[in-house]
């Protein structure tokens, strides 16, 4: 089976990275970071238990790509593919409305700019007219692709996203606050503290999400992160089951940057 016989639905999400006073700009060998280093703080959400998509899970704030983000990224000026430029204003736009965050925008933006943006965003305004409202743009160029994910064909999920992953700076002056529709909880946790709290039980993750926590979770700073995600290709990572010390595990590509390729079967949480 191709990926055009089973083609998700186009979806991007968003890895926003909050640095600490005591990091460092410089790259880390990627093992346990020292003490006297403070990882950086990824914002997470916890998703609500009614959702038919990872419903109660900790996820990165995203959502699908739609028709507006589309005609948006028609008429801008970028250098991008079509399907990338869309992807990264749905990362921007979700962000807004499950985080209230204003990622990934140029012009004079404040915290009390983007609360108007969510406000209009709720009410079903495309993001397009609330931005010429406003005056502002979009700056494609703070999100840094990650990563990309596709559910495998044997998986038969109910839902099948393609899934573009971005790396991007905490913007200052803003706070974050939960939507209390899609999500009900927001955290800024260490990559490290959010796999140590699911581990004890204090949430939940998904495949997809522990592998990219796990790759996040050696680096001091947003800028080494930017400069590891330099080092890998963005390819399309499709799982697969796997025979593994007579044991089924499910597996992923060695060469895409991450520690951990694969993890039995029977331990995987899906969406």
């Amino acid at each position: 089976m191709t990926d055009e016989d089973d083609a998700g639905r186009p979806a991007a999400t968003v890895v926003i990275l909050r640095d600490r006073p005591a990091a460092t700009s410089a790259i880390l060998s990627p093992e346990i970071l020292p003490p006297e280093i403070l990882p950086p703080e990824i914002l997470m959400v916890e998703r609500a238990s009614t959702m038919a998509f990872a419903a109660g899970a900790l996820v990165f704030p995203g959502g699908a790509v739609d028709e507006a983000d589309h005609a948006l990224a028609a008429r801008l000026d970028h250098d991008l593919a079509p399907d990338e430029a869309a992807a990264r204003i749905a990362a921007i736009r979700e962000t807004i409305e499950e985080a209230g965050l204003g990622i990934g925008l140029a012009g004079l933006v404040d915290a009390a700019s983007v609360l108007r943006l969510r406000d209009g965003l709720h009410d079903g305004r495309p993001l397009g007219d609330l931005l010429d409202r406003h005056g502002l743009g979009i700056a494609f160029e703070a999100l840094t692709p990650f990563a990309r994910w596709h559910p495998a064909p044997f998986e038969r999920a109910a839902r099948v996203f393609d899934t573009r992953f971005y790396l991007a700076r905490a913007p200052e002056g803003q706070m974050a606050s939960v939507d209390s529709t899609e999500n009900v909880r927001l955290l800024w946790s260490s990559a490290a503290e959010v796999l140590a709290r699911c581990d004890a039980g204090e949430g939940r993750i998904i495949f997809p999400t522990r592998r990219n926590l796990e790759r996040l979770a050696p680096f001091a700073s947003h800028a080494d992160l930017v400069a590891h995600a330099a080092a890998f290709p963005v390819e399309k990572v499709r799982p697969w089951k796997e025979e593994r010390d007579g044991e089924a595990h499910l597996c992923i590509p060695d060469h895409l940057g991450y520690p951990v390729t694969s993890e039995p079967m029977r331990q995987v949480r899906r969406a």
